[in-house]
């Protein structure tokens, strides 16, 4: 499984997934993992599928924090819960976000605020 230690370009991402990220951002929407996994060939039905998505997922929120921004992954969710699944929390803590102890749901929601804030905003990334 990817770590999450290396420096990534945008080479380094799913670009049908994080191109459909950034226009759901920008519309200020939130989407699920079952409606984006088509975009990369995935079923979530699959559990070797969920551990693929996990990955593209965790690559394009780390890369949107190595460039200053918050995690764009925040707008994915489980479609019955409304919130994302343990892997976004996972790379929340690893890459320092969210602290033990720290209220999941409160970073989740705060997260996509900041989101929906950053990608409403004109101008390309």
């Amino acid at each position: 499984m990817w770590e999450g230690n290396e420096r990534l370009t945008k080479r380094d991402l799913n670009t049908a997934i994080y191109d459909e990220l950034k226009r759901i951002a920008r519309r200020q929407e939130t989407t699920t993992y079952s409606a984006i996994a088509p975009l990369a060939n995935l079923d979530m039905d699959n559990p070797a599928h969920r551990n693929q998505m996990r990955e593209l997922l965790g690559k394009i929120s780390t890369y949107e924090h190595q460039k200053g921004r918050p995690l764009l992954t925040a707008i994915v969710v489980y479609r019955q819960e409304n919130e994302p699944g343990p892997g976004f929390f996972d790379l929340a803590r690893h890459l320092r976000l969210l602290r033990s102890g720290q209220d999941e749901v409160a970073f989740f929601c705060h997260e996509v605020a900041r989101v929906h804030h950053e990608w409403s905003r004109d101008g390309e990334r």
